[in-house]
């Protein structure tokens, strides 16, 4: 049985940011007390803030990516008291988990980083006690649309995730024109973040036809727009914009498979960006998932590919013309790492996601084909 469902109120386009004060009204807000979480002092300056002359803001800004378990206590101790009503999360994916983890912890007595720590295992966060409010700044994560965060835990070697279905964004603002001034190489591992939340959304177990449409028609835009990103054409952004929200739309849903769970001991232990880890991986995921994936001719003409090789051929080439490693060998993973890396993919929620079961053995080989 197909089932679909994500409540989020989604505008997306260039200026769509200027909709923030009629969003923040529309919200009712009990104090009118609003965290603003940026990654740059830059994305707090924006003139939109200045028209929230009856609301009490408070502007924090966080630069950590990957946030950590004692990032994410540290900042919530020092918002804690501000209390606020809503969040509004302005940057890339860290910002988003942070800001929608915030809204899960705000009314508790959160003693210590293993306080925090029990909090996120146990899963029992009830009611979020502040709403939120996702304005990406890059396009790839998503998670603007989608109610679950990754918080890393490296001195555990572990990777958590702070969800509740109650915690999906009030509204994510959608605006290209925040990410024109993105690093070429961000830009580019993000869009593939993008695709590969998509093409997972697609084959995953918890698929369903909504979520496979959506899937399709971000795999096809983004795909369609990297050669205009890579030679900064006008319009490219945007592309890129609608292609990661509607890969978030897919995965709200579906969740993800290998690509993910693989990628997650990579950037980890060896700071490999996330797009980049989770994109290498998506053509060995490909070959060894082929045989399950209901559909495949569709998803292989939207990637613009014929089969695994082709696309490995191709995510190479955008990886390389954007300026960065696309082996595990050139991102200084050691060979006799493998084995014990493909040990730590085995992530609860995606490899058991996947069409194929997953073990050490075909991961330890899907890691040696991208060596």
């Amino acid at each position: 049985m197909n089932q679909y469902y994500n409540p989020v109120k989604t505008i997306q386009g260039a200026g769509s940011l200027n909709c923030l004060p009629k969003l923040l009204e529309d919200m009712k807000l009990q104090n009118r007390r609003v965290l603003v979480l940026g990654w740059h002092e830059k994305a707090l300056d924006h003139p939109v803030f200045a028209k929230l002359q009856q609301t009490d803001l408070q502007k924090v800004v966080f630069t950590a990516s990957n946030p950590t378990v004692e990032q994410l206590f540290e900042i919530y101790q020092k918002t804690r008291q501000f209390a606020p009503d809503a969040v509004v999360a302005i940057g890339g994916g860290s910002i988003m988990d942070v800001g929608k983890s915030l809204c899960c912890l705000y009314g508790k007595e959160i003693a210590s980083e293993d306080a925090l720590r029990e909090l996120i295992q146990s899963k029992e966060y009830g009611r979020p006690a502040a709403r939120w409010i996702g304005v990406p700044t890059t396009a790839g994560t998503g998670s603007e649309v989608t109610c679950w965060a990754t918080i890393w835990d490296p001195s555990k070697d572990a990777k958590r995730s702070i969800e509740s279905h109650e915690n999906y964004a009030y509204a994510a603002l959608v605006d290209p024109q925040l990410a024109e001034g993105m690093p070429l190489k961000l830009a580019v591992s993000s869009a593939l973040d993008a695709v590969a939340h998509a093409v997972e959304s697609y084959w995953a177990n918890a698929t369903n036809c909504v979520s496979r449409a959506l899937a399709l028609q971000a795999v096809g835009v983004i795909m369609e727009h990297l050669e205009d990103l890579l030679s900064h054409k006008a319009g490219a952004h945007d592309a890129m914009a609608q292609g990661s929200m509607l890969a978030g739309l897919a995965f709200s849903n579906t969740k993800t498979t290998a690509c993910h769970s693989i990628s997650y001991p990579l950037t980890m232990h060896y700071n490999i960006p996330h797009g980049a880890a989770v994109s290498m991986l998506l053509a060995p995921v490909l070959e060894m998932n082929a045989p399950c994936v209901e559909g495949l001719p569709k998803l292989l003409k939207a990637l613009g590919v014929t089969d695994a090789k082709m696309l490995k051929e191709r995510i190479t080439g955008f990886l390389v013309r954007s300026g960065q490693p696309a082996t595990l060998h050139e991102w200084g993973v050691k060979q006799e790492e493998l084995p014990h890396l493909a040990g730590l993919g085995m992530t609860k929620g995606r490899a058991d996601n996947n069409p194929v079961e997953l073990t050490p053995q075909n991961i330890t080989a899907i890691l040696n084909a991208i060596y």
